[in-house]
């Protein structure tokens, strides 16, 4: 894309929040280090941490709550949710984050407040590339993100590895077992973090060698390095090669319906506008990205968008892909994926991002050790709709929980621990969260009973739905 087709755009709105504050507020500090964890411990006092294992969750119809989570999505493509839904309790709990938003937000909960990624099951955890192409590992996915209690994010953590124990066949002794270690490595992990240096948090990284290096056995290492070598040779180029077609000497993105697919164009005239739109939404892109970024993605060409259909509770947002060429044979692919209010925005302060891509990017820099250069947002100014952009599976993996044994969940609960402890620590004060979550196990016998009994919960949501289901009154695609 050149600069004079860049510079034809008007630069998207930001945040003009930082300049209004009042600067005899800023560079005060945030106190001691002793005292914050007295403020910590003193919010143990509104909310005890016993009170974060109660899970009465009120008479509510969790497919009326789905479906008011459809609102705005593209209607063709909602059965296909349902579908991926249905499929299983913990594919019901992907999408289900609606759900159990609007269950946490109706009990107990800590009044300390840290960036959540708002959606933390163990499926959203995984592999990742840094810029100086380290392979890390930690939170992914960050639709959801939006500052909140953040036992909430614990929470959603530790329910998720029961739903897999139980899909498993495990033990009710083993489901207890994988929680308690996720969440005692938790609370030793923000103790740990709580007295580093800040700069040192800052620049902490959980990577691919630390997850190897608390392998409990060989053949689990051996199993975590196989994932990690796959991640490794992930890139736009080995995308390309099973990607992408020639149609008339032009190389394309191959559809793959339904969930592939170029937008049906039916003139010359209606190709000719979709092609300035898209043009004028990554001209806009373009400006979120820092100078030396946008040097770098001033040498591609846009060759090719289409329409991608993505994960479960993502199904039916709007997400393309766009393939970018430098050279006539370096690719570039970039994932175009839609930012929509966060779940969490009903029963919390709302965003102060005037665009949800935005929330999103910015959320994702404060949680991940080290972002994608490709990361930042841009609107579709004909529907209105936001977006972020990231690469498309640039050194990504993620491992496969299904055939995971007892001590393979339990070594993953271990690394998903420290990734999220880094994350919140990163983003928000590890030494508020040390006070409250303590030196004793409360806060782990809490969670662990919390998870149980939400396990419960969520097959009997998921229940209600296979009914439905069943009964016909909701439509599913099965892909």
């Amino acid at each position: 894309m050149s600069d004079s087709t860049a510079a034809k755009s008007t630069e998207p709105a930001t945040n003009h929040v930082a300049a209004q504050e009042d600067p005899s507020t800023l560079f005060e500090g945030r106190g001691t280090l002793a005292a914050r964890v007295e403020r910590g411990k003193a919010a143990r006092k509104k909310a005890p941490r016993a009170d974060l294992a109660i899970c009465k969750i009120e008479d509510r119809d969790p497919l009326e709550l789905l479906e008011a989570s459809n609102v705005g999505r593209v209607a063709e493509l909602i059965p296909i949710r349902y579908g991926r839904m249905v499929a299983s309790p913990f594919a019901f709990y992907r999408g289900a984050a609606p759900l159990m938003a609007h269950d946490l937000s109706k009990l107990p909960h800590s009044d300390v407040t840290v960036q959540l990624g708002g959606d933390a099951h163990l499926a959203n955890f995984g592999l990742f590339a840094s810029p100086e192409r380290r392979i890390l590992f930690g939170p992914n996915d960050f639709d959801e993100t939006l500052p909140g209690p953040f036992d909430w994010d614990v929470r959603r953590l530790a329910a998720s590895f029961v739903i897999a124990a139980r899909e498993r066949g495990f033990a009710p002794r083993d489901q207890r077992g994988v929680v308690r270690r996720l969440c005692e490595t938790f609370r030793q992990r923000i103790a740990e973090l709580s007295s580093m240096d800040t700069l040192d948090i800052w620049y902490c990284q959980f990577g691919a060698a630390n997850m190897l290096a608390i392998a409990d056995s060989i053949e689990e290492r051996r199993k975590e390095q196989a994932v990690i070598e796959k991640a490794s040779q992930q890139s736009s180029r080995t995308v390309m090669t099973h990607a992408t077609e020639l149609v008339n000497g032009k190389l394309r993105i191959k559809d793959a319906p339904p969930l592939v697919y170029h937008v049906p164009l039916e003139s010359p005239h209606d190709q000719k506008q979709y092609q300035t739109l898209v043009r004028r939404f990554f001209a806009d892109y373009r400006l979120t990205l820092p100078d030396d970024r946008r040097a770098l993605f001033d040498r591609y060409e846009l060759v090719d968008v289409a329409i991608r259909v993505v994960g479960i509770g993502s199904v039916g947002t709007r997400c393309y892909e766009a393939l970018f060429m430098a050279d006539g044979e370096c690719p570039l692919f970039l994932q175009l994926k839609e930012a929509r209010a966060s779940v969490l925005e009903g029963y919390l302060p709302p965003s102060r991002y005037p665009n949800h891509g935005q929330r999103v990017v910015n959320g994702q820099r404060l949680l991940q050790s080290a972002s994608d250069i490709f990361l930042g947002w841009s609107k579709m100014r004909h529907t209105g709709n936001d977006f972020y952009v990231r690469q498309l599976r640039d050194m990504k993996g993620a491992f496969d929980f299904t055939t995971f044994d007892v001590e393979d969940l339990g070594e993953y609960a271990v690394s998903c621990a420290h990734a999220l402890a880094h994350s919140m620590a990163k983003a928000g004060d590890p030494a508020l969260l040390n006070g409250y979550v303590g030196k004793s196990d409360a806060f782990d016998e809490a969670i662990v009973q919390f998870a149980l009994a939400y396990a419960e919960q969520n097959e009997a949501d998921w229940t209600v739905l296979k009914a439905a289901v069943k009964a016909g009154r909701i439509q599913v695609i099965r892909d």
